[in-house]
Formats: C-alpha cells, sequence, structure tokens
C-alpha cells in the first residue's frame, strides 16, 4: 500500500531548506559558459600567434611601421608646429632615419668585410694563440692518469674550425627582404603623415563620452611614452656605443669606431645584444692582440658599462616614466625574437611598454574618467 506522506512535514521541510540556502556553499566546478569563454578565447590566441608566424611577411613591417611611425610621431608634430607641412614632416624623418641607420651600417660593414677576407689567416692565427693553453692541459691530464680515469675520456681531439653549417639557418632567420623594407618604409611615411586623422577617426568609433575620453588617454600615453622611449634608449645606446669604442681605442683593438657602433646598434635588442657584443669583442681581442689577457681586457670592460647600463642608468631614466618588470622583458624579447627574429626583439619593448599601457587605462576602476 502506498503511503502518502505528511502535508505538514513537507513544509516543515520546506521552510527549513529555504532559510538555509544561504549555509550552502556554492560549488567550485566552473560554469559550462566559463570553460566555453575560456575555449574560444585560447583558440583565439593561438590562431592570432599563427597568423602572425605565417603572415610575417606582412605583418612584420606593417606591425614595426605603426610602433616605429608611433615614436616618431612627436618629432613630426614638432615639425608642423614650426609650420612645415606633416606629409614632408615625414618624409624628412624617414630620410634622416634611414640616413642615420646608413651610416651605422657603413661603420659596422667596412671591418666585417675585412675580417672576412682574412678568415683563413685569422683562423690560423686563433689556432696558435690556443697553444697556450697545451700545457695546462698536459697537467690535466697527468692529475687524470694519477687518479686512474681512462684515457678514452681524457683524450682530446686536435683543435679545428667550426663548421659554418649555421649560416643558412641564420640568413633564414635574419630576413627582412627587399620587398618586406619597401612595405616598412612606405607604410611608415603613410602612417606618420596620417597620424593625426587616424588618430581622431579611432576616437571618434566610440559612442559614449567616457570612451573617448579613456581612448584619448590611451593613445596620449603611448605616443607620450613610446617617443619619450625611444629618445632615452638612442641616447643611452651613443653613450655605450662611445664608451666600447673608447675602450677598444685605449686597449688597441682595431676598428674602435666599427666596434663602438656595433656595440650602439646591438644594444637594441636587450639581453641578446649585449651577449654577442661580449663574444664579439673577446673573439677580436683574442686574434688581434698579442696576449690572451690582452685580448680580455676590452670585453671585461665593455661588461662593466653594460652593467653599469642596465642596472643604474636605464632603470633610472626609464623607470621614472614606467616600471618594466625584468621577468615580463625577458618574456616579451623570448616571445618576439621566435616569433619575428631580430625585429621581433627590437620591438618586444615597445610592444610590452604599449600592454602596460593598455592595462593600466582598460583595467576596471572606481574612479570616474578625467580629462588627460
Amino acid at each position: 500500500m502506498r503511503v502518502l506522506p505528511d502535508e505538514s512535514a513537507l513544509a516543515k521541510d520546506v521552510a527549513y531548506a529555504s532559510t538555509h540556502d544561504h549555509d550552502i556553499e556554492p560549488s567550485p566546478v566552473p560554469q559550462g559558459t566559463d570553460l566555453i569563454a575560456f575555449a574560444l578565447t585560447s583558440l583565439l590566441v593561438i590562431t592570432v600567434v599563427a597568423v602572425l608566424y605565417f603572415a610575417k611577411a606582412f605583418f612584420l613591417p606593417v606591425v614595426a611601421a605603426f610602433v616605429i611611425g608611433t615614436m616618431l610621431s612627436p618629432a613630426a608634430s614638432f615639425l608642423e608646429r614650426r609650420r612645415i607641412p606633416r606629409a614632408l614632416s615625414a618624409v624628412l624623418i624617414v630620410i634622416a632615419v634611414c640616413g642615420g641607420v646608413t651610416f651605422m651600417v657603413g661603420l659596422i660593414s667596412s671591418p666585417v668585410m675585412q675580417w672576412t677576407g682574412r678568415l683563413p689567416e685569422l683562423a690560423g692565427l686563433l689556432k696558435d694563440k690556443l697553444h697556450i693553453l697545451d700545457r695546462p692541459l698536459a697537467l690535466w691530464h697527468e692529475l687524470q692518469g694519477m687518479l686512474g680515469v681512462s684515457d678514452a675520456f681524457s683524450a682530446t681531439p686536435p683543435f679545428q674550425m667550426p663548421k659554418l653549417e649555421w649560416v643558412q639557418p641564420a640568413l633564414e632567420f635574419l630576413p627582412p627582404t627587399f620587398t618586406e623594407f619597401l612595405l616598412l618604409f612606405a607604410t611608415l611615411i603613410l602612417f606618420i603623415a596620417s597620424w593625426r586623422d587616424l588618430r581622431r577617426a579611432l576616437i571618434m568609433t566610440f559612442t559614449s563620452h567616457d570612451s573617448r575620453l579613456r581612448a584619448l588617454r590611451v593613445l596620449n600615453a603611448i605616443e607620450d611614452h613610446l617617443g619619450a622611449y625611444l629618445l632615452t634608449v638612442t641616447l643611452i645606446n651613443m653613450g655605450v656605443g662611445s664608451a666600447t669604442g673608447l675602450i677598444c681605442w685605449i686597449t688597441g683593438m682595431p676598428n674602435p669606431a666599427g666596434l663602438g657602433a656595433l656595440a650602439a646598434t646591438l644594444n637594441y635588442l636587450p639581453i641578446i645584444g649585449p651577449v654577442a657584443m661580449f663574444v664579439i669583442l673577446t673573439l677580436v681581442g683574442f686574434m688581434a692582440l698579442p696576449t690572451l689577457s690582452a685580448g680580455l681586457i676590452a670585453p671585461l670592460a665593455f661588461v662593466g658599462v653594460t652593467f653599469l647600463e642596465g642596472h643604474f642608468v636605464t632603470p633610472t631614466i626609464i623607470g621614472r616614466r614606467l616600471e618594466l618588470n625584468a621577468l615580463a622583458v625577458f618574456l616579451s624579447l623570448a616571445f618576439w625574437t621566435w616569433l619575428w627574429g631580430p625585429m621581433g626583439a627590437f620591438l618586444s619593448s615597445p610592444l610590452l611598454i604599449m600592454a602596460l599601457i593598455l592595462r593600466e587605462h582598460l583595467s576596471p576602476s572606481n574612479s570616474a574618467p578625467q580629462l588627460p
């Protein structure tokens, strides 16, 4: 026989459950919509990275033109205030930048071509210099024999020059081609010339007054910080290059002007540039100077210069305007170098600055929007 529940007991259970609903903790399991949103966001990020990687020939020069054009926009505004048309200002600025780059390449290419033509002679010279290590290696082998270490592990092969199998991968890693350079310069000139109109159009795409003010503040901050970053880093790198050239001249290194220009150019690449310059100075010092100790003076002095620049000068100057976390700089450098090569390494810090500015202005805030 079926037993019907007591209606009064059911009413009591319902009343108890309704009064204790707030005691039930929410389930920690995420909702289905959250998982779907996370999955879609992940797919979007992967798709964007894949497109940027495989369409590098187009996106690299265009993004580089946008970033460099934003850096140079304050200079164009300065010339425009001096009653020079903005289109003419854009052409003059790009010509000046190209002239500076050509001058630096000229300083660097002359010693590079000279040393490249002497590769066989320099290889033999380096081999002779390394004979100074024969006596320490012999003592090490004797010590290993006294300790009973097998000769199979202690035997060292004769010195051989490293193979140049890395040349072709390096050349594949380095392009921009002529077409990419042409796209870069054309986009750069047009971007600088039309930046004011593009800026106004971008701001007016937002409908609300607060959104337009926020967009204006973001664009002002990006232009201000990137322009100051380019000017500051250029002055710092010129100082590093001058100090390196002076060190090379004092220590008797060949082509001190070219080595100084190379140090200034490579210093635009965070972390990678100073390390590459240290290796270059070490190799040149070993081959050009009579002793290994004399060849180490310039590289060690360069390490001191870069230490002072990296730990005191640059953080003191740039850190006053925008603090950059060392881990964030390193990860940004690694990602953009993997994605776009040396040009990506150059763009890593400006892109990181832009991301930090966007996060600062677009993150939720309790304060009302204010005029820039």
